[in-house]
């Protein structure tokens, strides 16, 4: 059965057309759908399958929304498609459709949908690599997992199943031409400022700026809804000398960001460290993961360079006891023990 709905000039959905099932859902669709389609108006088309569930036949809603059409009517058939799927039962629905045009919603546009629906989504060359470590990294788990199974008779051994393949270094992203010449810059001490960003498309790491930054400008640097690297050229006195150093800050702003986000700047961060070390030359005194800006004081930098030694525990002695002689030890007798008077 086909059933056609569309909104008359009250705003209510009402029933157009239907269409009596003749052969299998296949052989009739076309025929069905396609001649209840308008070239300017909106509709919503319900289509029952031959498949069944626990509640009866299942069905496909289609959402028909041609671009001639309106833009008022556009509107009010996309507030009004939530509202009917409650009413008609959501655990009828097996599947929707959209289309815009004839060709998105015909029988060949069903099975192509069909089949892009069970095709993974395609992957990045990033995304590739992250998912390879995520295969190698569960299969170093369960290796260790196997292997701690095996010991038998032995004393307990402590086996990380977090334990990493040393080979697995993440991903690198090439740094973009400007980011080059901000780190060579930095070394040059040019600049004390820099933040990078991880374009994911391209697979870059892009410069964002290089404004002068002084540690009491550093929070307002640190944005609040993406992750962003930064380094920082720290300036500051320590035992009466004045001293310069470079912190690098991995900004990464809590669950706001996509997890593709999180996974690419974490990943991505031990290379680009190795790479400004290893080819530019640049110490970094302190590395340090923040998800705000708000901690970057200036005690707070002092206090990550230069760690205070905590002293170690003394351990607990017992106190002593009296000096001298305790006295005599006193023993209670009953009554009438030892010839004692009765």
């Amino acid at each position: 059965m086909c059933v056609y709905l569309s909104v008359c000039g009250l705003e209510q959905l009402v029933l157009g057309a239907y269409r009596e099932v003749s052969q299998s859902w296949d052989q009739d669709y076309d025929s069905c759908v396609l001649p209840m389609l308008d070239g300017l108006e909106p509709c919503y088309i319900l289509y029952r399958l031959d498949s069944q569930n626990q509640l009866g036949y299942e069905w496909l809603f289609i959402s028909w929304s041609p671009d001639q059409s309106p833009v008022r009517l556009k509107m009010v058939y996309a507030a009004t498609r939530a509202t009917l799927k409650k009413e008609f039962g959501g655990s009828h629905l097996k599947d929707e459709l959209f289309g815009t045009v004839q060709e998105d919603v015909c029988f060949q546009g069903y099975l192509r949908h069909l089949s892009s629906s069970s095709c993974p989504a395609p992957l990045t060359t990033a995304e590739q690599q992250l998912h390879q470590i995520k295969i190698t990294e569960d299969k170093v788990a369960r290796d260790e997992r196997r292997r701690v199974a095996t010991i038998s008779g032995q004393a307990k051994t402590e086996i990380s199943v977090e334990s990493k393949n040393p080979t697995l270094q993440g991903l690198a992203f090439p740094l973009q031409e400007e980011a080059k010449h901000a780190l060579q810059q930095l070394k040059l001490k040019r600049i004390n400022y820099i933040q990078l960003r991880l374009d994911t498309e391209r697979e870059t790491i892009e410069l964002v700026h290089t404004s002068p930054t002084e540690t009491k400008d550093l929070p307002s640097r640190i944005p609040t809804d993406t992750p962003r690297y930064h380094l920082f050229l720290y300036k500051h006195a320590h035992q009466g000398q004045a001293l310069e150093a470079v912190v690098f800050i991995y900004s990464m702003p809590g669950y706001s960001c996509s997890i593709k986000e999180r996974m690419l700047y974490s990943s991505c961060k031990n290379r680009l460290l190795d790479e400004v070390e290893r080819d530019y030359h640049i110490e970094i005194a302190k590395k340090m993961e923040i998800d705000s800006g708000e901690c970057l004081t200036e005690d707070f930098l002092y206090e990550e360079v230069y760690p205070k030694q905590h002293a170690l525990k003394q351990a607990f002695t017992k106190p002593k006891g009296p000096t001298g002689k305790r006295g005599n030890k006193r023993l209670i007798r009953g009554a009438g023990e030892n010839g004692d008077e009765s």
